[in-house]
């Protein structure tokens, strides 16, 4: 594609290899490194100037350290006159602090909507934000795009009595995310209310519905330390559930969500690569991985070429220009 480039940051570039690959192009040349007091130093290796650039940096790993070197990256390329700088970000930093819990407490990712403006961001493209007003902090168009395209495809292909399921939204927030795709599928749903001591910390979920002798298949947009979806899932079986299913966009996966995931009674945890999850899957059978490079790669093609991307919020796109 003429006048088009992308770099990757750090933090995730398998992904960014897959999305280039998709484009048939090169990823840019792009040196990050350290000084020894921790400074981040960032050198792009190639002219931009008049280029439509698209750096894909994922809020993960060291999450403030891959933060600041996307906020260098963007201010390099804006200062080498490129023509358009995007920040493909598909799992947002900050995104669960989007409100003021109590006062005084910072609304963390207004502060990080921010920062990509004042840097330049030209715009954002992101998947499945933790809370839409997100796109509302930006003075830049954000495209929000949705794993539910991709979750749908899984279960349809992985899952053999998904026609006789129950969809099941452990989070109050999520259920009307969660509830369209038991509507697209056409089969139950059932929320699930969950009581918090502090964040992290979930010390009771209420299962509302009846799901005796179905198969459970949890969705969620995030998932941390797995207390939430573990005892969501104990609940289930409890219930009467045949067998249960978790499938996440973000698998976070911090802390002691490994062993919850490998104690507990789940048949499968499924999550999609906005976030790197070999190690995980090395020392956790039940992680499988949906790869969404195709939608971030088609929205990518998309928004240099000036079309719609709308068409992916409902498909998975198998070729060029294919919703």
């Amino acid at each position: 594609m003429p006048n088009m480039k992308i770099f990757s940051g750090s933090s995730h570039q398998d992904l960014s290899q897959k999305i280039a690959d998709r484009l048939g192009l090169e990823l840019g040349k792009v040196v990050t490194k350290k000084f020894s007091n921790q400074e981040t130093c960032v050198e792009i290796g190639e002219g931009v100037r008049g280029e439509d650039v698209y750096i894909v940096q994922s809020g993960c790993g060291e999450i403030s350290d891959n933060l600041m070197e996307l906020l260098i990256m963007i201010n390099a390329c804006k200062i080498a006159s490129a023509s358009r700088v995007t920040a493909v970000i598909p799992c947002f930093p900050y995104a669960r602090q989007d409100k003021k819990e109590k006062s005084p407490a910072p609304i963390s990712a207004k502060l990080v909507a921010d920062m990509l403006r004042v840097e330049g961001a030209d715009r954002i493209i992101t998947v499945d934000l933790q809370a839409s007003q997100i796109q509302g902090f930006f003075d830049v168009p954000v495209d929000n795009l949705y794993a539910a395209p991709a979750v749908l495809q899984w279960i349809r292909e992985s899952v053999s009595e998904w026609r006789d399921c129950t969809i099941v939204s452990p989070d109050a927030g999520g259920a009307k995310t969660v509830a369209s795709i038991a509507d697209r599928l056409n089969v139950h749903f059932a929320p699930v209310h969950r009581g918090r001591k502090k964040a992290d910390e979930v010390d009771r979920v209420v299962l509302v519905g009846d799901v005796k002798d179905r198969v459970a298949i949890l969705v969620d947009d995030m998932a941390d330390t797995c207390g939430t979806i573990c005892l969501a899932a104990d609940k289930l079986l409890s219930a009467g559930d045949s067998r249960v299913y978790a499938v996440l966009t973000h698998g976070i996966l911090s802390g002691p969500a490994i062993s919850r995931i490998n104690s507990a009674c789940f048949e499968a945890v499924v999550v999609t690569n906005t976030i790197p999850q070999e190690d995980k899957t090395k020392h956790c059978s039940k992680i499988q991985v949906i790869d969404i490079s195709a939608i971030l790669a088609e929205a990518i093609r998309r928004t240099h070429n000036g079309e719609s991307v709308s068409c992916l919020f409902s498909h998975v796109p198998l070729q060029y220009s294919e919703c």
